[in-house]
């Protein structure tokens, strides 16, 4: 991995210090009550993490995808919803750097940056997740608009953002069907509307929503690149980023678990020593350390990857499966070691808890992860010894 610049490391540190100092102190109280933190995503603002991955000529921060990582990393320490708002975003905002026409990159990036316009991406509807093909969400052209008609589900940002890359069907004859997908950037209007906000096991605190069209009318302009049928691609591209960044998710959220059961660990006694004395739970830790490092190294090698403007999928893919399923067993772990303390809302490891299932699920199942890495290692590494092929 490569050793990180002094700027690198004084905006990390920056975002280490907000965590610290003001989110820690009041995360759990305000996911207890389900309460949208208006004031932290305006210091988010402040600190230009709207437009981390926006390029500098268009107002963002210009931060290589890497160092986008270990800030994730840094806030889900503090709170992991608030991540989402900030990632769900930057899909967005990617889509355009991309793949955008110069027009959409000159009015939209900017505005994207400083979060005067956020949101998300909708892709997910109620008969269509892993398998996007199936979308039924339709945008018909009609003069220089479409019309777009259908309902998106777990739209991130979907009550309290105000623009979304909405992936649509514009023809839904063509074979294969991935070619009839296109992305727009949609705006709210006339016609989109907020359903309902679905309730969650965890990552509570961020708005997740069901999203209707109904007749809205999107200017042809907002078609990403111009072009139709190549929404598909426009995802993909996306969802490299937001793997690498759900990787890094589970990393800070199983970070913050290991040290609070690290502390816990030493400073509660049984039979006549602290627990971090026993051997079993000596076991533990050094189990879920090493899981840690090694989800680490999986998402900034993946990260890197990215920023050298290489296909990261099966990078990604990798750090994404296997981040998400060691921060499923690191909370619990980290449970086990508090006792029954570990259950109550007492405790921040139930949040830690609560919060990684979504990991496992978001920008992609552990199985689609499975599927994508088998398929590149087919695909592209035909000796099998795909760590030579890619040079190690």
């Amino acid at each position: 991995m490569t050793k990180l610049t002094e700027a690198q490391r004084g905006i990390i540190a920056t975002i280490r210090d907000f965590i610290q100092k003001e989110v820690m102190p009041g995360a759990s109280e305000r996911e207890h009550a389900n309460e949208y933190p208006f004031d932290w995503v305006e210091r988010m603002k402040e600190f230009g993490l709207f437009g981390a991955l926006i390029p500098e000529e268009y107002g963002g921060l210009g931060l290589s995808t890497t160092t986008y990582a270990l800030i994730i990393e840094e806030i889900c320490r503090g709170w992991m919803s608030l991540s989402g708002i900030v990632n769900s975003h930057l899909i967005m905002a990617n889509m355009v750097v991309t793949n955008g026409t110069k027009e959409q990159k000159e009015y939209y990036l900017p505005k994207m940056a400083t979060g005067e316009l956020r949101g998300g991406v909708c892709i997910t509807e109620p008969e269509a997740g892993s398998d996007v093909q199936a979308i039924q969400t339709r945008a018909v052209k009609d003069g220089d608009s479409y019309v777009v008609n259908g309902t998106k589900m777990f739209v991130t940002n979907g009550r309290h953002g105000n623009t979304f890359a909405v992936i649509t069907k514009t023809d839904s004859n063509i074979v294969p069907a991935h070619k009839g997908i296109s992305a727009f950037i949609c705006e709210k209007g006339p016609g989109f509307t907020v359903a309902q906000d679905i309730d969650k096991l965890g990552y509570k605190g961020v708005d997740t929503c069901e999203l209707l069209f109904n007749d809205y009318r999107v200017p042809a302009s907002n078609l990403v690149g111009g072009e139709e049928g190549r929404g598909f691609y426009h995802i993909m591209s996306g969802l490299e980023v937001g793997r690498i960044n759900v990787a890094a998710r589970a990393v800070g959220v199983s970070r913050i678990a290991l040290e609070h059961a690290i502390k816990y660990a030493q400073k509660r006694h049984t039979f006549g020593k602290p627990i971090s004395e026993h051997q079993a739970i000596q076991l533990k830790l050094a189990n879920m350390a090493t899981q840690v490092q090694a989800a680490h190294a999986l998402t900034i090698l993946a990260a890197e990857k990215k920023d050298r403007g290489e296909r990261a999928d099966l990078e990604a893919g990798m750090a994404k499966l296997f981040a998400s399923e060691i921060c499923l067993q690191v909370t619990m772990e980290a449970m086990r070691i508090h006792g029954g303390y570990g259950y109550t809302k007492d405790m921040d490891v139930e949040r830690f808890y609560r919060d990684a299932p979504l990991m496992i699920l978001g920008e992609g199942t552990s199985e689609i992860q499975q599927l994508v890495i088998a398929r590149s290692l087919i695909n592209n590494y035909p000796s099998g010894d795909f760590l030579y092929e890619a040079g190690l």
